[in-house]
C-alpha cells in the first residue's frame, strides 16, 4: 500500500421492522428452511442470474450465494458473493448471523445481522438489526438498507402463498 492509497470503512446500524398476519412458526421458517430461503432470498432478479445457494441452518452453519450481473446492469458479468455464518438460533424466536458481501474480487463490507420474531396478536413482528462495516467501493448502508427492505417484503409475500 502506497501513502497515496485510501482505505475507508464507514459503519452503520439499520433496522427494519414489518408485521405479518402468520405466526412466528411461519415466518421463522421462511428463514431456516433452505427451499423456502431460496424461493424469496435467491431468486433470480432483473439484473442477476443466481449461480448457487447452499444453506446449513444450525449454530456455527453457513449460507453462500452467488448471482452474476447480467448484460445492461452496472457489472455485466461480474460476480456478487454473500458468505454467512450463523451465531445464535433460537428456533421461532431469533437469527443472529455475521455475513461478507463481497463482488468480483472486492470485499464491499463485513455485517452483524439480527432477526427477531415476536408474537403480535394473531401475527408476527420481525425486526432485523443490521450492524455493518461498509469498505471503500461499497453500496454503502443506504443501498443495503433499500436491498434488505425489498428482500424483506418479497418474504412477505411468500408467507401470503
Amino acid at each position: 500500500m502506497t501513502a497515496t492509497d485510501t482505505r475507508t470503512v464507514t459503519h452503520s446500524t439499520f433496522t427494519i421492522e414489518r408485521r405479518y398476519p402468520q405466526k412466528p412458526e411461519r415466518v421463522f421458517a421462511a428463514f431456516a428452511d433452505p427451499a423456502k430461503k431460496r424461493r424469496w432470498y435467491a431468486a433470480d432478479s432483473p439484473g442477476r442470474t443466481l449461480e448457487s445457494f447452499e444453506m446449513d441452518f444450525r449454530v456455527g452453519g453457513w449460507e453462500r450465494t452467488v448471482s452474476r450481473f447480467k448484460p445492461g446492469s452496472p457489472f455485466p458479468g461480474v460476480a456478487l458473493s454473500a458468505e454467512t455464518n450463523y451465531r445464535d438460533i433460537v428456533p421461532n424466536t431469533r437469527i443472529v448471523t455475521a455475513y461478507t458481501m463481497t463482488i468480483g474480487d472486492h470485499r464491499m463490507s463485513s455485517s452483524q445481522a439480527t432477526f427477531e420474531f415476536h408474537p403480535d396478536g394473531e401475527g408476527t413482528r420481525l425486526v432485523f438489526t443490521d450492524q455493518g462495516a461498509y469498505f471503500e467501493g461499497s453500496d454503502g448502508p443506504e443501498m443495503r438498507q433499500g436491498g434488505w427492505s425489498s428482500l424483506i417484503d418479497q418474504m412477505g409475500a411468500t408467507l401470503a402463498d
